[in-house]
């Protein structure tokens, strides 16, 4: 691939904190994706934190505990979180199956060939983004020693728009460091993680949209603030998305909530 050490691009990221890459993933590629995800989908059990109907309060916190537990460990496994108000109090769905899910973490790219395939590929190896570019990271979650190792990589497997939901940034906003943290909570605690400072208010007219076609790469600098709108369309947006940290000489904070495991430590994207 081009060297993206001499191009505009490396400029461009570095002043805005993203970068649009138009046309990364062919369709065939972001549709293997897709289909995939709909197998796993269709296997799917409701984890069991999501399905008992509690009345007492000791009920309450070993439930509590379970879906801290299921968050916390979800380092290498496949796991599934879902949007709000789409399951009833035992576990059945309110809305089709494939609706419910917000999110399928996070070992996707290390237990399912099609995932690993992606974030392997020869395309996500680009030159420039490792060492010397620093990409800094959005270090409210994924917190590093020394700050600024970790880039997001958001794929589009459909046009993502306005109407359904596409990425909003605040250009040049990844140079003001960070006021918040993530952190797991001690053990005893009433909940899993905690946060640490607080988040600014911030100026909506400030954000920009990025609407970007299927197979379509945004690059997120981990510092740079972003969002995306509610989907207010009668289509999907589905995104495969996940982050790269730049090994050499970087400790990945313990404090994180999603940690490596002695089973599935983070995989070498160059090996």
């Amino acid at each position: 691939g081009a060297c993206l050490e001499q191009s505009p691009h490396l400029f461009q990221f570095h002043k805005d904190g993203f970068l649009v890459l138009e046309q990364f993933f062919s369709a065939e590629e972001c549709d293997s994706m897709r289909r995939q995800i709909q197998r796993i989908v269709a296997e799917m059990e409701v984890p069991p934190h999501c399905r008992t109907a509690f009345s007492t309060r000791e009920e309450e916190q070993l439930q509590a505990q379970g879906s801290s537990d299921y968050f916390l460990t979800s380092g290498d496994k496949i796991r599934f979180f879902f949007e709000k108000g789409v399951l009833d109090e035992k576990g059945n769905f309110l809305v089709p199956k494939e609706r419910s899910i917000s999110k399928i973490g996070h070992a996707l790219h290390a237990h399912d060939p099609v995932f690993k395939q992606i974030t392997h590929s020869p395309k996500v190896q680009q030159p420039g983004i490792g060492g010397e570019v620093t990409p800094h990271q959005d270090a409210t979650f994924l917190h590093t020693e020394p700050l600024g190792r970790v880039v997001g990589f958001w794929i589009a497997l459909e046009d993502a728009t306005q109407e359904n939901g596409c990425l909003w940034f605040i250009p040049g906003s990844h140079t003001n460091g960070i006021t918040r943290r993530m952190v797991r909570a001690a053990s005893g605690a009433s909940t899993c993680v905690e946060f640490v400072g607080s988040e600014p208010a911030y100026d909506d007219k400030q954000f920009i949209p990025l609407p970007i076609s299927k197979g379509g790469l945004i690059l997120i600098h981990g510092e740079v603030v972003h969002k995306s709108e509610l989907n207010s369309s009668e289509s999907s947006r589905h995104a495969f998305t996940f982050h790269v940290m730049e090994a050499k000489g970087t400790t990945w904070s313990k404090e994180n909530w999603l940690q490596p495991t002695p089973e599935l430590p983070f995989p070498s994207l160059y090996t």
